[in-house]
C-alpha cells in the first residue's frame, strides 16, 4: 500500500527539518511526501529543494489558510491512504508508517488513528501532555470524543467519496472532517495502540481563553452540521475530555 503524507508549510524554516527527516527514516519505503507551502518568505522553500529527491512532490504559492493548503495536497496525492503530519511535527518512530500499513491490512478498515504526544519546541521527548487512544465506538462522538487528528489516516477512496476539509470551519475543519467521515457516514475506524506522532506545544486553538471561546462555538456548529445529538452539551465536554491526557503518563 502506498501512504501519502501531507505536510502544509508557511515560514516553517524552525522545524521543517525535522519533520522531513521523520518521514525519511521510515522503515517502510512506499511513501509519496507531498510538501504544500504558502509561499513562505523565509527559508522554508530552501530546506524543500534541500530535500527535492526525498519530496515526491510539492508547491509553493499563495493559498487561503492551512485547511485550503491540505486540501490541494490530497488533490495531489496517487497514495492508497493518505495523513497529515504537520511541519513542525514528527513521526514518533522509525515503524510508524509499517505499523500503519500493517493495521490497514489486518483489519480491513477505512481508517485508522494513534496515540499523540504534545512535547516541548526544544524537546521532543520532553512530553507536556498524552492523548492516549481507546478502541473505536462511533457512539462516544455524543460525549465529546473525538480520535487525535494528527495521527489520523485514512483511505484515499473515501477521501474521494466524502470531500476534502470545510475550512470555513476555521480550527474546527479537522474535528469536522472527522466527524463527518466517522459518525455522519459511518466510515469504519481502528485504533492503533502505540505513539504515531510527537507534536510541538503551540497550537492555533489554544493560545487564550477568547480563541478557545471561538474553537468551542466552531466545534458546535460542526457538531450541528453531522447531526450529533445536544451539540450545545457536546461542545462544552469535548474540552473537557482533554483534562485527562495531562496526567496519563506514556510508557
Amino acid at each position: 500500500m502506498k501512504v501519502s503524507i501531507i505536510t502544509v508549510t508557511f515560514n516553517s524554516s524552525r522545524f521543517l527539518e525535522d519533520c522531513i527527516k521523520s518521514v525519511i527514516m521510515q522503515d517502510y519505503d512506499n511513501i509519496e511526501h507531498i510538501v504544500v507551502d504558502g509561499k513562505s518568505t523565509d527559508g522554508t522553500v530552501a530546506i524543500i529543494e534541500k530535500y527535492n529527491n526525498n519530496i515526491a512532490k510539492w508547491v509553493s504559492e499563495r493559498d487561503f489558510g492551512m485547511y485550503d493548503a491540505i486540501n490541494k495536497g490530497m488533490a495531489m496525492a496517487t497514495g492508497d491512504i493518505i495523513g497529515i503530519l504537520n511541519s513542525d511535527d514528527i513521526l514518533a518512530s522509525t515503524d510508524v508508517m509499517s505499523s500503519i500499513v500493517n493495521a490497514f491490512q489486518q483489519n480491513n478498515v477505512e481508517s485508522i488513528f494513534g496515540d499523540l504526544a504534545y512535547v516541548e519546541q526544544m524537546d521532543t521527548q520532553k512530553i507536556h501532555r498524552f492523548w492516549k487512544g481507546d478502541v473505536y465506538k462511533r457512539s462516544r462522538f455524543k460525549f465529546g470524543w473525538m480520535p487525535a487528528h494528527p495521527t489520523f489516516y485514512v483511505k484515499r477512496s473515501v477521501v474521494e467519496k466524502f470531500g476534502g476539509y470545510e475550512s470555513h470551519f476555521y480550527t474546527a475543519a479537522d474535528y469536522e472532517f472527522m466527524a463527518r467521515y466517522l459518525f455522519k457516514n459511518h466510515v469504519s475506524a481502528h485504533y492503533l495502540p502505540k505513539l504515531l506522532v510527537r507534536m510541538r506545544i503551540g497550537g492555533m486553538s489554544n493560545n487564550n481563553l477568547k480563541s478557545r471561546f471561538r474553537a468551542n462555538r466552531r466545534d458546535y456548529l460542526a457538531m450541528k452540521k453531522n447531526k450529533i445529538p445536544l451539540p450545545f452539551i457536546v461542545s462544552i465536554l469535548k474540552p473537557l475530555r482533554k483534562l485527562p491526557q495531562y496526567f496519563k503518563k506514556y510508557s
